[in-house]
């Protein structure tokens, strides 16, 4: 086992700061299932230079695993993905939305005004963003990615599945290099061979950009106004929760994720980076697979860094061989481990009625989280039983979310 004690803060305290070891590695590829697929859909609808965006969501990982020093993840913004991957936005009118989300998010940081959400906001609430997030999650493993490739796709994930409820625990044999070996073993008898990897080789870097005055509102008004919503609720509310849910001794506040969430949204689109944000589903992805640290998120960024620095001239023709059954079952245990973060309100039925009622809005409804992060707090002032309003730190003991 490596230990990196990077800050006093981490030296001084019983957990390392950043490690290095075969759990951190398998808590690497914890949210690949989420965030691969909606990087290369993005790549495809927007027509996006492969190596800006490869190597810039590999620096923004680094950035967070060395500032948290926790499976800090960061993904592609969600919502903007949906839009684009459906609606083929040019590259410009992403970066516009980029600089214009990480604008708001700094005035609302800076202001105050996102502490003052985060006080008014029911835990209840940040709860069923979470089961919203985590059944959106399983339900797009299921049907989409664990039955694809037949029959042959169905049997694999199955297996996986069962690599990963056996090895539930094991210290000497982390599940998601297993799965991932298993995933590697069937691309190989698909096709894939060392003659794609090295026609697929050559060195790139990131490409700069100035989105214009009017990439910048068009943007904002196609895609910053849907995403801000969802980016309150998972990104910064139920982030800071789970946070608090899995490292009760670190002190992460709202005003410390908007920070870093606006910042790097203010610099990627500079470097034709996609928008990207903190979530509660990485980080849920990173500690289920086996991540305590930062190292999971360093590891994760540096295997992004590589791809978009030395393959990224054929990127798709790599990727498209590792088989979507594995990335499914993957995303079904970063769903899961949403969905049960949910079993410390079980024990009381008006506050659990409403995590149920703000997670069915969100996966339901158009606008659904904003939808559910408002109603869901309306629903508080009026139900008996329902308060309290703050959300309050748990215990190590009662997180919910246990390691594989």
């Amino acid at each position: 086992m490596t230990e990196i004690l990077l800050t006093p803060a981490a030296a001084s305290g019983a957990q390392p700061w950043i490690r290095l070891d075969r759990h951190e590695l398998a808590g690497a590829f914890g949210d690949i299932g989420t965030d691969l697929p909606l990087i290369i859909g993005m790549i495809l609808a927007a027509g996006l230079d492969s190596a800006s965006v490869l190597i810039v969501f590999g620096m923004m990982q680094v950035f967070s695993g060395l500032r948290y020093g926790m499976p800090m993840a960061v993904q592609p913004l969600k919502a903007v993905a949906a839009i684009v991957i459906a609606q083929r936005f040019s590259g410009a009118t992403i970066y516009g939305a980029g600089l214009s989300i990480g604008a708001i998010m700094l005035v609302l940081t800076v202001t105050g005004l996102l502490d003052g959400l985060a006080r008014i906001i029911p835990k209840a609430v940040v709860r069923g963003i979470q089961f919203g997030l985590g059944l959106q999650l399983s339900l797009l493993a299921l049907r989409s990615y664990m039955p694809s490739g037949g029959v042959g796709g169905l049997a694999l994930a199955i297996a996986c599945i069962g690599i990963v409820l056996a090895l539930r625990g094991n210290r000497r044999l982390p599940a998601a290099l297993v799965v991932l070996a298993l995933g590697a073993l069937y691309a190989l008898a698909s096709g894939a061979t060392p003659l794609v990897f090295r026609e697929a080789f050559g060195l790139a870097l990131p490409r700069l950009h100035a989105p214009s005055r009017g990439d910048i509102v068009q943007g904002f008004l196609l895609l910053a106004l849907p995403q801000i919503p969802l980016s309150l609720g998972n990104s910064i509310l139920a982030t800071r929760q789970i946070a608090h849910d899995l490292f009760p001794d670190r002190a992460v506040s709202v005003r410390r994720i908007g920070l870093t969430y606006s910042l790097m949204n203010l610099a990627a689109p500079l470097l034709s980076g996609l928008p990207v944000c903190h979530g509660s589903g990485g980080m849920a992805g990173h500690y289920a697979f086996g991540g305590r640290t930062g190292g999971s998120v360093l590891v994760y960024g540096i295997f992004y860094l590589t791809l978009g620095l030395c393959f990224s001239r054929g990127f798709l023709d790599v990727i498209r061989f590792f088989p979507l059954p594995v990335l499914g079952v993957i995303l079904l245990f970063e769903g899961l481990a949403l969905l049960r973060l949910s079993r410390d309100m079980m024990g009381q039925p008006a506050r659990f009625g409403i995590v149920v009622l703000v997670g069915v809005a969100a996966v339901a409804l158009p606008q659904g989280y904003l939808i559910g992060m408002v109603g869901g707090t309306l629903a508080c002032l009026v139900i008996p039983d329902a308060a309290p309003l703050a959300p309050k730190p748990e215990r190590a003991d009662q997180k919910g979310v246990k390691p594989q």
